[in-house]
């Protein structure tokens, strides 16, 4: 296969997992919204999870699955992941995030007009955020946009601490061998907890495609500037917040934590004598 075709193989491969977390995520919410069933936030934290463990378990072994833009920017930085690959793989994260939107939207098409009419909801007034809100994300009233930013960036690092750790050949406690299908479930429940305790505050995007996309897709689909630029032009939190928060959640397990796993010192320090 050459290099070319491996790397379409990798960008439909995120493009697909994406679609499957916006598909699985946003279905779940607008379950909740619009048929009004009782959904608790950690019930959201737990769909969209194992949203994520879908994704791994179907396109993992293609692409790694990042289908967060975060992600694969924070590999390139410090895992040695090709940074010619970054761009397209963005592009196909954002794609496919925006695809499972219009599918869910198709979908749940009679829903979301019934649930207009219903509660005297016009497409694309501020009144709108409340259906919005099943593709994308919205902090709380009372955060600034400075606020928000702070949750995504603190959320974001436990995500990336816990993926590095989970992914780490020299962590004795990553799952290895016949455990390590394991890690695509841990990568799920991480997600789960973190939207159980703060989805709430932000609806923990720690994706900026996962944001983005849906979005762009709103823009289109009616709800104009609700999704782009989105009410108090809120559409860069999510994207800033989550890439400086995946960098330093890195940043913080490879010189906090990984460095000091014994032994991967010693051969950091034989490879710099070996490199003169």
């Amino acid at each position: 296969m050459s290099s070319r075709e491996s790397l379409f193989g990798e960008l439909i491969s995120e493009f697909i997992g994406s679609l499957i977390l916006i598909f699985i995520g946003a279905g779940s919410v607008a379950t909740l919204v619009l048929n009004g069933h009782a959904y608790t936030i950690w019930d959201l934290g737990l769909i969209w999870g194992f949203g994520v463990t879908m994704a791994i378990y179907i396109t993992g072994a293609v692409s790694g699955t990042h289908i967060n833009p975060a992600v694969t920017i924070t590999l390139a930085v410090y895992r040695g992941f090709p940074w010619k690959k970054v761009l397209p793989y963005i592009i196909a994260q954002i794609a496919g995030c925006f695809s499972g939107a219009a599918i869910v939207f198709g979908l749940y098409g009679p829903g979301f007009l019934n649930y207009e009419k219903t509660m005297g909801i016009v497409r694309g007034s501020m009144e709108s955020v409340s259906t919005a809100g099943i593709f994308t994300t919205y902090p709380q009233s009372y955060l600034s946009n400075m606020q928000a930013l702070i949750v995504e960036i603190a959320i974001t690092a436990l995500l990336l601490m816990v993926i590095f750790a989970i992914g780490d050949e020299k962590n004795a406690n990553a799952p290895k061998g016949k455990y390590a299908p394991f890690a695509a479930i841990l990568v799920g429940i991480t997600i789960a907890i973190i939207g159980g305790s703060f989805g709430s505050l932000t609806g923990f995007a720690m994706n900026p495609a996962r944001d983005f996309g849906p979005k762009l897709f709103l823009s289109f689909a009616g709800w104009g500037s609700i999704g782009l630029p989105g009410p108090n032009n809120y559409f860069w939190v999510p994207i800033v917040g989550p890439i400086i928060g995946a960098l330093a959640g890195g940043f913080l397990y490879e010189y906090g934590i990984r460095k000091y796993i014994p032994g991967v010192q010693e051969q950091q320090e034989q490879k710099q004598i070996a490199n003169g």
